[in-house]
């Protein structure tokens, strides 16, 4: 595929004008909790796509769900950090061979910067793989893959591994906007992507309200000033319960995210604006129909 030229909203068969959102519930499968919101968003058509960390507790309950309802949109929200104090968990891998990317205690490390400091890049590979891998056994139509914390995003070594991965999987990535990433010193990402034809959304809205209580008012904003083409947003979606309170001091943000995509006004407000939702399944598809070069 050459360099891309167009808008991912072009290449749909959209007009330059379009807006295209698609709203990703990340976390899919991390607790209970998580997976009760972010099932009901789904199923209200709330949210668009959702990616599944396959390492965690709960995977298998999400998993069986993703399953009985194929029409889902669901990634792989590729996970190398087990970031909470007292809710942890491993390597889906045989611990001996990504010990590069495990702490003392035996569970992922917490938080990227340890990640970068220690992780072997061939062992990173070896897990991200084991991870799409159960997915896909677990009889999952895998539609896309992010990066839990953007592991895989924030150095140009571990971005190339990404788009590979993606390239040999055939599926499309959560990414940067080619600006930004032009900006971030990564411009040849953005070459091996078009060269790969592994396709990403056009804008990637990275953030979330300052506090429960402004929720409304920031997403109403997000909203009003998405820009022609593939928008992705994403969230934490949550219900409040004792585990997710014991889990994170985030869970009233989670709690107040789901509530408000799931509210009438979000999707007037979307209705008004003429945003059409989508998900990764016609990226995929589009992906998979053209030939790299």
């Amino acid at each position: 595929m050459p360099k891309r030229e167009y808008s991912l909203a072009r290449l749909l068969g959209y007009d330059d004008e379009a807006r295209l959102l698609i709203v990703n519930a990340d976390d899919f499968g991390m607790c209970h909790a998580e997976n009760v919101a972010t099932i009901d968003g789904l199923c209200s058509g709330a949210f668009s796509s959702s990616t599944l960390m396959v390492p965690c507790p709960w995977f298998d309950h999400a998993a069986a769900f993703v399953v009985a309802n194929p029409q889902i949109d669901a990634g792989v929200h590729i996970t190398h950090t087990s970031e909470w104090d007292t809710y942890r968990w491993s390597a889906v891998s045989p611990a001996a061979e990504v010990s590069s990317l495990m702490d003392a205690s035996g569970k992922l490390v917490r938080d990227v910067a340890t990640f970068y400091a220690q992780a072997r890049i061939d062992e990173v590979e070896r897990e991200t793989r084991a991870q799409i891998d159960k997915a896909l056994a677990a009889g999952i139509d895998v539609t896309h893959l992010d990066s839990h914390m953007g592991t895989l995003q924030l150095d140009p070594a571990y971005h190339a591994l990404y788009v590979r991965i993606a390239a040999e999987y055939r599926l499309p990535i959560r990414m940067a906007s080619r600006s930004m990433l032009a900006r971030m010193g990564m411009a040849e990402v953005v070459d091996l992507a078009d060269s790969r034809a592994v396709l990403a959304p056009d804008h990637f809205w990275i953030g979330g309200p300052a506090a429960p209580e402004e929720t409304a008012a920031y997403w109403t904003q997000v909203l009003r000033e998405l820009q022609p083409g593939v928008t992705e947003i994403y969230l934490h979606a949550a219900i409040d319960t004792p585990e997710m309170r014991a889990i994170t001091d985030s869970w009233d943000q989670r709690r107040a995210d789901y509530q408000w995509f799931l509210s009438d006004s979000a999707g007037a407000l979307l209705d008004e604006l003429g945003v059409l939702r989508i998900g990764y399944r016609p990226i995929r598809a589009l992906q998979r129909s053209l030939r790299a070069c």
